[in-house]
């Protein structure tokens, strides 16, 4: 039998105990003795149930092994399985959880990050896809001649700093503490008989605590029942874009104020250069900074605006000259333009450009994405379930002096 068959079964037998007892519960009494008998028979299918997948789950990952595959494989394919559409009908309809969305669940409870409000958790790995984009209008998910594929959703800003190499920890529970070493011993010459000096290394800490992020919306139950299957890219992009965007944000901009992770632009240390003269002198003199401190740097990340700028300048004013930005690269590196990224000032705006090597940039996160329906919020007279997710992370700069930021592109 399959692993998820076992799964689904043992969640019915589930469903089934908890509608004894809380039938009793309602009924202010105890269990009969024939409900007590029907309840200790359905336990013991529950534990053999177990002890089937527990073997099921050995053969699997075994198997897995002898071809080669790694079992981390099994727990990406179980999050690409799992549904955020029916994570919020199993607690709109308050039925068990069934299929790889009870299997999700089951294992963040067995390592200790099951859901602390009631909710049902979802793999924080739903900010990583791209599903189709979505309608605004709900409406336009029940017509007769539906065509999912021709959705046209918003046109919005695309995260970019995961995708850049920033390193991610995942499964925190308690605060997160980096060691850090800030300088080393020095080695001496020394002329015979002459005694050492000692110099010893010196070390900090760099120190990741909870931050939440969070969205709320509002879906009727009938659209929650009725739509085409592809409800789900509608959710899932509508939250992954809200939330994995809000979190792309502040890895950039965030401030400590805000209650936000601290981003790469309010680091402490981080290295300024200037392109007001925007020429390739003023680039390699960027490159420059970097090597000096022994940071290799793996991209550059700007604007619009800015990008525009660096397509159009030359790199020299001889004739045949390249420009500084060609093919989305400049300096043999990539450039990666993205809307998240601010240009500065408001009224005034420069161009912004950073350089560095985003492997600098760590992410914690603390369990998994909680979604919770609610269907009893503040349209409960019109039919409506009231949704929302919370995702908890922080992230720091593991190195600022990694990055080197021009603020001063003339626009």
């Amino acid at each position: 039998m399959r692993i998820n068959d076992i799964k689904e079964r043992k969640a019915l037998k589930t469903a089934e105990l908890r509608a004894l007892a809380d039938k009793a519960t309602t009924e202010k009494r105890n269990l009969s003795a024939d409900e007590a008998g029907k309840f200790d028979a359905i336990k013991q299918e529950v534990v053999a149930l177990e002890a089937e997948e527990a073997r099921a789950q050995f053969l699997h990952d075994q198997e897995l092994r002898s071809n080669g595959t790694p079992v981390d494989e099994r727990r990406r394919d179980l999050e690409k399985s799992v549904s955020v559409a029916d994570a919020i009908r199993a607690q709109v309809e308050q039925r068990a959880l069934t299929g790889a969305l009870a299997e999700y669940n089951q294992e963040q409870a067995r390592s200790g990050n099951g859901p602390k409000r009631g909710g049902v958790l979802v793999p924080s790995s739903i900010f990583e896809k791209r599903a189709a984009m979505a309608t605004t209008g709900n409406a336009a998910i029940k017509p007769d001649d539906y065509r999912p594929q021709e959705m046209i959703g918003l046109l919005r800003n695309s995260a970019i700093v995961r995708s850049l190499g920033a390193r991610v920890l995942t499964g925190c529970v308690g605060d997160v503490v980096l060691p850090k070493q800030t300088g080393s011993s020095t080695a001496q010459w020394i002329a015979e008989g002459e005694a050492l000096t000692e110099s010893n290394p010196t070390f900090a800490n760099i120190k990741l605590t909870p931050k939440h992020v969070g969205a709320l919306a509002s879906y009727s139950r009938q659209l929650l029942q009725q739509a085409n299957p592809s409800i789900d890219q509608l959710l899932r992009d509508d939250f992954v874009q809200i939330v994995g965007l809000a979190v792309d944000k502040a890895l950039i901009h965030g401030l400590a104020a805000n209650d936000e992770p601290v981003g790469i632009l309010n680091t402490a240390g981080i290295q300024t250069a200037s392109l007001a003269t925007l020429s390739w002198a003023a680039v390699v003199a960027m490159l420059e900074k970097l090597g000096l401190v022994n940071a290799t740097p793996n991209a550059f990340l700007t604007h619009a605006g800015a990008a525009t700028k660096l397509q159009t300048t030359l790199k020299a004013s001889s004739a045949g000259s390249a420009y500084l930005m060609e093919s989305g690269r400049m300096a043999d590196l990539p450039v990666h333009v993205t809307n998240q990224l601010d240009a500065k000032g408001t009224t005034t705006k420069t161009g912004r450009i950073i350089l560095g090597d985003f492997s600098q940039m760590v992410i914690a996160e603390w369990g998994s994405t909680e979604i919770l329906a609610n269907p009893y919020g503040a349209g409960f007279d019109k039919g409506e379930v009231q949704i929302r997710i919370l995702h908890t992370m922080d992230a720091a700069v593991r190195n600022p002096q990694a990055f080197v930021v021009a603020d001063d592109v003339a626009l």
